[in-house]
């Protein structure tokens, strides 16, 4: 590209090369981007070069092939390096070139010279940040105290790492002694216009791109131009067709001769950028369009960004959306095949998305709502959660601000989904309460039925199964006589999971096989990788470790065929869970940290707080308390950062655990008091009971048995209260052994078939050592 040093580098080449090349070295300017002169013809080069070998200027050839032959005679045996800088084409240079064997041509250009036969192309790129520093430094001519190694990183990073740009910056600051290093970094990130600052005499940045730029076709100026008004950081060829207002194959062959040019670099295949200088020399160019022209151009860019961004969210969406697409002029738009085709476009689009909603915010109100909206299923894949959050909050805002009820109702939505996501259940349930009165308010059916559906899952995080079993069935009936079937599939799951929850593990397991018919029936596979997960965790759950390895595996699969990173993550653990359950604890420890692994990178805290909890478990089943205490704490600390008090209670509980398990028992009980607490203050009715069967566990162990038995009551009363049936079997099986060692066999035999009978009644693999304990007693019972 124009000032990245290609005469500098050319010229320390021909001197180190020199000695090789006895015959003579020759430099020859072609002029192609010389200010003020015209490119150099082949003729006249020919001239001068055959002039230097000593041909008199009288008997020189008067055409180009002439000059061109006697020129290969003379170097038909010798050992020349000639330097061809600044070419400005093939046909310049091609009348130049030795024809023998023991020549070196070293050519510059701001073209990529692509046609030249056994021509080797280096690509010159910008330096690197810390070369860039020592070229900055040693021109600069400052003592060692002077410098402020912070200032002078400023400062290349604002020259865009460009040769030129730092070496005229340098000599600027080397002329004036006085002036501080510090002070010219804080001046340049001030300044309006950075080129303005980039020039030192003749010599100027901005003077080596309008030479380049001068050189450009008309149309071909158009596109460069337009290309300043990107918001983003790159463009693909589709949008600068939209950009520019072009067809498609016009559109390629521009960006192409563009490239060849080094106007733009290509970043991947068929995606190109401006360097940092570049754009804003080609931004300053835009801003000298006409209002109209430029207004035109921006909107035929949104457009494409914006509908296309909605055809991507159709195929990646979980539920069906009641808001309607805005209204766009878009032409050609992409087509997507699948959900994972849909996905791939907009995590390569995203930083481009995310300038056109920053752009659309102050702009065009109305546009960025509905960008938003488009972009809520990325941002809760990907994240960042607490971007995502204010992005969502600033258009709840718009909305209000416009009197929009529908976009109203679809940002409380999507910010309570973050909150959700990140453990702030009591503002998501406010959220989505919020949302549920507006859809009520315009009408909107399906947006009551969808708001419904989160607040069940909601109200299913916190523990309160009935009421989230309640909103659950309200939603089906609605999706149901709405003929919404994605939205019947995701219910049936979700009701599944209610079941798997408080104990009944058949009907979950009924639920989640009726929602993966219907998800393969409608070709949606994330509904069928969600459904396969849960049907593995049934599996798991009722004793089936093969059936739930099998079905996790194919959840997997798919996860990872739709390039859904959060649900391979998840998956991975749930995997990680059943090999644990099996003793595989090496396997289990591994597939628990590439999932949390995956949670790093995607910026997902609650899912590593939640991995750093399950390696705590594997690492108390292997016996390494010490590890598995310090997990728990580490999973304890982030659930607080969080503020997700429901993690924290878990994690309270899982360290309460490890200090049991250590004999710490004084320690145990005052943690899962602790977790007790928590449970209670967030209405979590099953952590409550399982919480209390633990520490009656705890007590029955220490030989408490009155105060084991108290807990055991309470446990069952609670879990009894939510329909918790594997709690109930829990806490009866623990009441019975209390009873046996107070004396009162008959009523624990009572107490322990009621324990079996549900035990088997929802699969629960606890069935076989309750019974066995319960055939002890009665084989020893004394007769009646």
């Amino acid at each position: 590209m124009p000032g990245v040093g290609k005469t500098a580098l050319v010229t320390r080449a021909a001197h180190r090369l020199a000695p090789d090349f006895p015959d003579g070295q020759y430099f020859v300017e072609l002029h192609a981007h010389t200010p003020g002169q015209t490119p150099a013809e082949p003729l006249d080069v020919l001239a001068g070069l055959l002039t230097d070998l000593g041909v008199d200027p009288r008997f020189l050839p008067p055409t180009l092939e002439g000059r061109r032959d006697l020129w290969l005679d003379r170097m038909s045996c010798k050992r020349v390096l000639l330097v061809l800088d600044d070419a400005r084409d093939h046909a310049q240079i091609e009348p130049l070139l030795p024809a023998g064997g023991r020549c070196l041509t070293l050519v510059t250009s701001r073209q990529r010279l692509t046609a030249l036969d056994g021509a080797a192309a280096v690509p010159l790129d910008v330096l690197d940040s810390d070369t860039a520093a020592e070229l900055f430094v040693t021109l600069a001519r400052r003592s060692p105290a002077d410098l402020d190694p912070a200032a002078v990183g400023t400062i290349v990073r604002l020259c865009g790492f460009l040769p030129l740009a730092i070496v005229l910056l340098a000599a600027r600051l080397a002329q004036h002694p006085r002036w501080t290093i510090t002070g010219l970094a804080d001046e340049l990130g001030l300044a309006m216009d950075r080129l303005d600052e980039l020039q030192a005499g003749p010599r100027a940045v901005r003077a080596t791109f309008t030479m380049s730029y001068q050189d450009l076709q008309p149309e071909r100026q158009r596109l460069f131009r337009l290309l300043g008004l990107h918001p983003g950081p790159d463009i693909d060829i589709p949008a600068a067709a939209a950009l520019a207002d072009i067809d498609i194959p016009l559109a390629r062959t521009e960006l192409e001769a563009l490239y060849i040019d080094h106007l733009i670099d290509e970043t991947q295949p068929r995606r190109y950028r401006l360097h940092d200088l570049l754009r804003e020399y080609v931004r300053v160019l835009a801003a000298a369009e006409p209002a109209d022209t430029r207004s035109r151009a921006v909107d035929r860019l949104l457009d494409y960004y914006q509908t296309t961004a909605a055809a991507a969210d159709r195929h990646m969406n979980r539920r069906t959306k009641s808001r309607p697409a805005t209204t766009t002029r878009a032409g050609a738009v992409q087509a997507f095949a699948d959900e994972a085709d849909a996905l791939a476009w907009m995590r390569t689009e995203r930083d481009n998305l995310l300038a056109c909603l920053d752009y659309t915010a102050t702009r065009q109100a109305h546009r960025a709502l509905d960008l938003t909206d488009r972009l809520a299923n990325l941002l809760e894949r990907d994240g960042t959660w607490p971007h995502a959050a204010d992005l969502h909050q600033r258009a709840l805002a718009t909305a209000q601000h416009l009197g929009d009820r529908p976009g109203e109702a679809a940002a409380l939505t999507n910010l309570g989904r973050i909150r959700e996501l990140t453990g702030d259940h009591a503002d998501a349930t406010d959220l989505y309460r919020q949302a549920l009165l507006t859809f009520r308010e315009v009408g909107d059916r399906l947006g009551e039925a969808n708001t419904r559906t989160n607040l069940g899952i909601v109200r299913r995080l916190t523990g309160d199964y009935a009421d989230a079993a309640a909103l659950h069935r309200q939603a089906l009936q609605s999706f149901r006589s709405l003929g919404d079937r994605l939205g019947e599939a995701n219910t049936l799951t979700n009701l599944g999971t209610v079941c798997e929850l408080t104990g009944d593990r058949i009907s979950a397991r009924d639920l989640h096989h009726q929602a993966l018919a219907l998800h393969r029936e409608l070709g949606n596979q994330h509904g069928q990788a969600n459904t396969l997960g849960n049907l593995g965790n049934v599996h798991l759950l009722t004793g089936d470790p093969d059936a739930a390895v099998e079905l996790q595996q194919q959840a997997l699969t798919l996860f990872r065929k739709l390039g859904n990173r959060l649900g391979e993550a998840n998956t991975l653990g749930n995997l990680g869970l059943v090999r644990q359950s099996t003793g595989d604890y090496a396997s289990a420890a591994d597939l628990q940290q590439q999932a949390l692994t995956l949670f790093y990178e995607l910026g997902n805290r609650l899912g590593q707080a939640n991995t750093l909890d399950n390696l705590g478990l594997v690492r108390q089943s292997t016996g390494d308390y010490a590890s598995a205490a310090d997990l728990h704490q580490q999973a304890l600390l982030l659930h607080r950062k969080l503020g997700n008090r429901l993690g924290e209670a878990n994690a309270l509980d899982n360290l309460g655990l490890v200090r049991q398990l250590s004999g710490d028992y004084t320690g145990a009980a005052e943690l899962h008091q602790e977790a007790l607490l928590r449970h209670r203050e967030l209405g979590n009715q099953r952590g409550e009971a399982e919480v209390l069967n633990e520490i009656g566990d705890l007590l029955l162990k220490i030989g408490e048995l009155p105060n084991a038995l108290e807990r055991f009551t309470e446990a069952l009363a609670v879990a009894r209260s939510i329909d918790s049936q594997l709690e109930q079997a829990h806490a009866l099986e623990g009441a019975a052994r209390c009873r046996v060692g107070l004396g009162d066999t008959a009523t624990a035999i009572t107490e322990l078939q009621h324990a079996v009978e549900t035990f088997r009644r929802i699969g629960a693999p606890e069935a076989d050592v309750a019974a066995t304990y319960l055939a002890t007693l009665n084989h020893n019972a004394p007769p009646s």
